[in-house]
């Protein structure tokens, strides 16, 4: 028996595979592999979040990451079709920077950056990616970096100033 709310919201929900890498735990008969599987999700309206599962078979993990991805959602602050601001978010030795960008400029990431940036509906931003590779690392750390940005009519309000003096150059 299925809930209807669940349901329409799972419609409208975006995922993206980051990576499935087969992993190994060492027991004492040698080793027992499994597949670990890495995976965001957004709602293309400032909704993201990233899940991870790991099962003896793909198809399992990737429904349990699913899942997790689901219930992790964080809401992202994104203003016309980029970011409010420049911020930069750090996960271990994964370091991503992302930066505005005007409209038509569309997205300049690669990898899980694009994949995280994508489901949560921004549409214009410069990234780069700095230090480590991991995929899943790099992934948290741009999830980490769109949750410190700020709505900008929330922060003008705070300065008590008017929204285009926090906004970016371009939309004055």
């Amino acid at each position: 028996m299925t809930n209807g709310y669940r349901d329409s919201r799972e419609r409208e929900i975006d995922e993206r595979i980051i990576n499935i890498e087969r992993v190994a735990t060492v027991v004492k008969g040698g080793r027992r592999f499994s597949f670990r599987v890495t995976m965001v999700a957004g709602d293309q309206k400032g909704r993201v979040g990233m899940g991870m599962g790991k099962a003896n078979s793909v198809p399992d993990a990737i429904h349990k990451a699913s899942d997790r991805a689901k219930d992790d959602l964080h809401p992202v602050a994104v203003y016309n079709t980029t970011i409010p601001h420049k911020v930069m978010g750090k996960v271990g030795g994964a370091k991503v920077m992302l930066k505005p960008a005007s409209e038509g400029t569309g997205v300049i990431a690669a990898g899980s950056v694009r994949a995280v940036v994508e489901v949560s509906g921004i549409t214009n931003i410069l990234t780069k990616s700095l230090g480590s590779d991991n995929a899943m690392n790099i992934a948290a750390a741009t999830i980490q970096g769109l949750e410190q940005l700020k709505d900008p009519h929330e922060e003008a309000a705070i300065r008590g100033v008017d929204v285009e003096k926090v906004t970016p150059f371009w939309d004055r």
